[in-house]
Parts: C-alpha cells; structure tokens; sequence
C-alpha cells in the first residue's frame, strides 16, 4: 500500500480528488469491485481510508511547518537584500559629488591651459613677425646693393621660396617713396617677371612630362603672381594640342574635356574657373572657325545643305553642351554655355526663317513645276477678280458647268510622288523651325511655314486638280462618258489624311501652347471646307453624269414592243436587254464610289446616287404601257433592278426599290384585286394619285374601266 506522499506523486496533473479515491480504493485489498477476483470488504476499506486520512493529517502539518520555514527565511532574506541596496544608494552618491569635483577642476585647469596658450601665442606672433622682417629686410638690402648672395637666389630647387620672397620685396617696393623707388622697384621687377617666366616654363615642363604633382605645386606658387592668368592660358594651349585629329571636332571636344577635367580638378585651387575658361576658348576658337567654315561655303551656292548644315550644327554643338553641363563650370553653367552658343549662331539664326521660307517657296514650286513637265501640262492660271468669283457661285448653285469641258485623258493631276516631297521638305522646315527658332518667334515661323504648306499643297496641287477635274466633267447629255472625278476624290482624300497627319504630328506640338493655334485650325477649316465646296460640286455633276448615262442606254436599249410582246405566248419570262446593261452599269459605279470614298461619305454618296438611280427608273416605266405579260417582263426588270439596289447596302435605296417592285404588281394583279393590292403594307401609304397613275400604264385601263377601283 502506498503512502500518501507516494500516492499524490503517482496522480498526473492536475490534482483530480475522484481519481486519487479511485486510485487509493483499488490499491486496497478488498476495496475493489464485487466482481474481482477478491471479494468486497467494506471494513477494511474504511478502516484504510481512517488510516489514509491520519497520514494525510500529519503530511499536511509537515508541509506546513516547511512553508513557515521557508516563509521566514525569505523575509529575512528580502531585510538584507534591502539594506544592501541602501548601502549601494549611499556609494553611488558619494562617487558622483567625486566626479562633479574633478569635472569642475578639469575646467578650471583646461581654462589656464587656454588662457596660457592665448599669452604664449600673443608672445610668439610678433616675434615671428620680427624674425619675418628681419629676414626679408636681410633680402631688402642685397637688392639695394644690387647684389643677390643668398642661396635662395641663386639655387633653381628654391625657386618656390624665392618667388615668396620676391612677390612680397615687390609690394613693399611699392609702398616706398617714389625718389627712392625707382631703382629698387626696377630690379624688384625683373627678379619678379624672372621668377614669374621660371615658374611657367616649369609649369609647361612638368605638364609636357605628365607630373601632376609637380605642377599642383607651381601653380600654387603662381596664384599670387599676375602671370597666373598666362599660366592658365599656356595650359589651355597646350591641352589642345594634338586633341583634334580627327574631323569630328564635338567628339573631339567631349574626348579632351573628359580627359582634362580630372587633370583641372588635381592641379589648380579653382578648378570650375579654368575649366570654363578652356571650354569658352575651345567655343570661340576651334568651334566657332568649324562653324563659319561650313556655312559660308553653302550660304550662297546651295541653300538647301546651308540649311541642312545649320540644323546638324546647331544641334551638334548644343549636344555637346549638354555633355559638358555634368562638368562643374560655376554657379550659372547653362546660362554660360547658352552665351557661348549664342555668339556662334546669332548671326545665322536672324536670317534663318527668311531663308528657310524662301527655299521651301522655291524648292515646292520647283517639284510641281518638275511634276507638270512630266505630264506635258501647262499648267492654267487660276484665275480671280470678280468675273471668276461670279462664275464659281453660279457653278456652286446651279451646277451648271460654266466653260467648254476638257478632256485629261484620264489623268487626275493628283501625284503622292508629289505629295510625300512636298510633306517631307516641309516636315525637315518644322524640324528645323522648332530647334533653330527663338522660344518666343517658333509658333510665328511655324505659322508660316504652314501656310506655304498650304499655299503649295492644298492651293497649287489639290485645289488645282479639283478645278481641272471639275472642268472635265462631261454634260449630263454626253454619251459613253469616263468620268475620272471619282479618282480625284479618292487621291485628294488620300493626300489631305497625309496633310492632316502632318498638321498634327509636327504642326500641334509647336503652336498648342500660343495664340497661333486658333490661325492654325481656322486656317485648315477654311482649306477644308473650300475644298469639300468642290468635291460636293464634282460628286454631284458626277453623279448626274451617272444617271445620264443610265438614261441614255435605256433609251437606245429598251424597246416599246419589250413591254407589249405581239406574240405574248412565246414570251421568255427574263429581264430586258436594257435593264442588263443598266445594272451592269450600276454595278461597276457602286463599285467605283466604294474605292473612291470613305467612312460615312460612301454611305452618303451611294444614298445619293440610289435616290436619283429609283428616280430614273421609276420615271423611264411610266413611259410605257403593258399588256399582261408586259408587266410580268417589267416586274423581272425591277426585281433585277431590286438586285443591284442591294449592292448600295443603304437601307433606304432598298426599300425604295421594295415600294416600286410592289408598284409593278399593279400592272399584273386581277382587276377585282387591285383595290386589295392597293392596301397591301408596301403600298398603304403611298400617294392615291401614284397609285392611279400605274395602272393607267396598263392596256386593258379602259376596256376593263380600271378607274372605277379608284373612284
């Protein structure tokens, strides 16, 4: 049997009572369940439970005196520890009163240290002031006899402590009267320009065999002398030379200044000052020679490289301006290098934008005259005044044409050979324009550059080729017609998407941000719509040309007899001969519009040309009458029509030919019929009267007394 102790440490955690009763019962002989191998005795269990409970009794005292135990010595313990820490406190006081003590004596000592070395140095000062002048005064009489005996004279390695020395005998020799200045200053000054000379030949020497050190010193020397200003100049010189071998002058340029950069940076105490000396010197010598020496050779003989030789110069040197922004040049690089440039080109920009005008004026007349040559046209004046104003408003309203019609051959006069030269010498004039223009006159020379375009594109060649295929529109009249306006269309819609593309891809992005826009966009609007004037004119004519033409073949082509077969029983039941042609005919028209339009005017125009192509057949079938089988012939006529009215794809011109197919119906339907026919859903709304007109177009009208249906 266990103990209780031994018990408490068999139960798992945590501490469960029910467990630990079971645990004690079945650890007791005879406690366990009536069912065990021995039986239930109920005494000896409780008398085992008594028993348990007196050893759990004294257990719990022991405990008990263990935990006052160990609760006293804790209390003592926490008594020490605090008057340690007090004793601790106590300590750390009186070492921080130490320290504050030795602080405040480190200061007083450290203050006398001061005060001693400010004597000291009072003392000293002058003392070597004295020991300075002595020695100077020493130098000062050997120059007064004329005889110079120090070492420091006459020893080449000394030649930085001589040029001290002679750079202050020279300011003294200028504070002394002038009966005894004279003759000392004399020789004050040839020592010094002496020394001076020295000092840059050694300079140059040690520059020529690469000793940056040797040089850092001498320059340092002469920064005190007036000949520091030459030493630079000599360096600057020197640097250059064999710098450009090559004919690229800007790659020279860039290569030599990244080179001496560094080498500025090592050698004198102003660096930034010499290197914009060195850049000035190179801009106004080598560059600004290069410069002169290309453009004046074209200003005269070839205009056009001039103008080319200017634009890659400009940009060339400002290209390399901007390479040598990343050098320290002073406070204000871009302003300085901005000067620069400007001394070089001021002279040519001021010309430029006449030059630029007056060549694209020349070089655009030049490639259409060269244009017409080839076609053998002379070209025709354009006239003006009142009389032709006159005449274009008349042409405009009645659409009459004014003039007898010439012939072109075929030829449009319209040439994207033309048009793409045009473009492009006036997109390098906009390139040109936007580098070589002053801020403030850019969007007033690209304004003018636009108008030449105009004036060439849009007046001279557009504008001029609608004028010569207006004129050469047949009559409505004429027989087998070519009609070659609808090509003209369809160049001049063509060229001006490339004129527009142009305007806004290198015209916008010069003018979007001046007054000069609204000119612009007004400009191109009026251009706009002075051409649209003519090609409305020209697709109208052309269009009436079109139905001449239908018109002229159903009235050589249709017969009277196709409507009225003498032998009705031996009828094929087709469309005419002439109805054929017509659609064949229209057809290759629509097809023409197609190629010759875009976007919404193919619509437009088809509309256009179905309307008056419905007119045209509807008029020309009431110029017949039918008999029975006649109206059948005619219904295949219109059913054929109904076909190429598909080929519009306009849903109007179809429903059109819908109505009129339903018309014909008239001609053939039953007489007791008709009024039903009459109010079928295609024909319920048309006009009573048209409806009458029909069926009088039919041979039994009067024997079968037709118009009663209609009273």
């Amino acid at each position: 049997i266990l103990t209780p102790g031994q018990l408490f440490i068999s139960c798992r955690e945590p501490f469960d009572a029910d467990e630990y009763i079971e645990r004690l019962a079945w650890r007791t002989p005879g406690g366990g369940s009536k069912g065990g191998a021995e039986a239930f005795d109920p005494k000896r269990l409780l008398e085992e439970f008594e028993n348990h409970i007196e050893e759990l009794k004294h257990l719990d005292e022991k405990i008990q005196r263990r935990v006052e135990k160990l609760e006293h010595q804790c209390h003592r313990e926490a008594k020490e520890f605090a008057h340690k820490v007090q004793d601790l406190q106590r300590s750390n006081q009186v070492a921080f009163q130490h320290f504050q003590e030795l602080d405040e004596h480190i200061s007083y000592v450290a203050t006398k240290v001061c005060h001693l070395g400010d004597q000291l140095e009072g003392v000293n000062t002058p003392r070597q002031r004295a020991v300075e002048a002595q020695r100077l005064m020493t130098y000062f009489n050997e120059f007064l006899d004329g005889e110079l005996r120090s070492d420091v004279f006459n020893n080449p390695e000394k030649i930085k402590e001589a040029a001290d020395i002679i750079q202050k005998l020279h300011l003294i020799a200028q504070e002394l009267p002038f009966d005894r200045q004279l003759n000392l200053l004399s020789v004050c000054l040839g020592k010094y320009h002496d020394l001076e000379r020295q000092l840059i030949q050694e300079f140059t020497a040690a520059q020529r065999r690469g000793e940056i050190g040797r040089m850092q010193e001498v320059a340092a020397v002469l920064l005190h002398f007036k000949g520091y200003a030459h030493c630079v100049d000599v360096y600057i010189k020197q640097c250059q030379e064999g710098a450009y071998m090559r004919s690229d002058v800007f790659e020279d340029t860039a290569l030599l200044c990244q080179r001496v950069n560094k080498q500025v940076g090592e050698v004198f105490q102003s660096p930034e000052t010499v290197m914009a000396k060195l850049i000035q010197n190179i801009f106004e010598n080598k560059l600004q020679a290069h410069v002169k020496e290309k453009l004046d050779e074209t200003r005269r003989s070839d205009v056009e490289q001039y103008l080319k030789n200017l634009y890659d110069l400009y940009t060339r040197t400002t290209a390399l301006a901007s390479k040598l922004t990343e050098f320290n040049l002073g406070s204000d690089k871009h302003t300085f290098l901005s000067k620069l440039i400007k001394n070089i080109f001021s002279t040519y920009l001021e010309s430029y934008i006449e030059m630029e005008k007056d060549y694209l004026r020349t070089r655009s007349a030049m490639i259409l005259q060269r244009y017409y040559d080839s076609k053998n046209h002379q070209k025709r004046p354009q006239g003006g005044g009142s009389i032709q104003e006159l005449k274009e408003r008349i042409r405009q309203r009645t659409n009459l044409p004014l003039g007898p019609s010439i012939d072109t051959h075929g030829e449009t006069f319209l040439s994207q050979e033309v048009v793409v030269n045009l473009l492009q010498e006036t997109r390098h004039a906009f390139e040109r324009c936007n580098r070589l223009s002053d801020p403030s006159d850019l969007p007033k020379n690209a304004f003018s550059i636009f108008l030449l375009l105009v004036e060439h594109l849009c007046m001279d060649h557009i504008d001029y080729a609608l004028e010569i295929g207006l004129s050469a529109i047949p009559s409505a009249d004429a027989k087998n017609a070519n009609l070659y306006f609808l090509d003209v269309v369809q160049q001049a819609n063509t060229i001006f998407h490339l004129f527009d593309k142009q305007f806004n891809d290198h015209l916008m992005p010069l003018i979007s941000s001046s007054p000069k826009l609204t000119e612009c966009l007004h400009k191109k609007k009026e251009v706009i719509e002075q051409m649209e004037v003519k090609l409305d004119t020209g697709i109208d004519r052309t269009l009436n040309c079109m139905v001449g033409q239908m018109k002229h073949i159903l009235a050589t082509e249709q017969k009277k007899t196709d409507f009225r077969p003498e032998d009705e029983n031996n009828v094929m039941i087709q469309c005419t001969a002439a109805c054929s042609k017509v659609c064949v005919y229209v057809s290759r028209q629509v097809e023409r519009v197609r190629k010759s339009m875009d976007g919404k005017n193919v619509d437009t125009v088809l509309t256009e040309l179905g309307v008056r192509f419905h007119r045209l057949i509807h008029e020309h079938l009431q110029q017949y009458s039918y008999s029975s089988m006649g109206g059948m012939l005619a219904i295949c006529d219109v059913a054929e029509y109904r076909k190429s009215a598909k080929d519009f794809r306009v849903p109007l011109v179809l429903q059109l030919f819908d109505t009129l197919h339903a018309l014909c119906n008239l001609l053939v339907v039953a007489p007791d019929n008709l009024k039903q026919v009459c109010s079928g859903e295609q024909l319920t709304n048309l006009d009573r009267n048209l409806l009458h007109a029909f069926v009088q177009l039919r041979v039994d009208y009067r024997q079968a007394r037709l118009g009663r249906h209609f009273s």
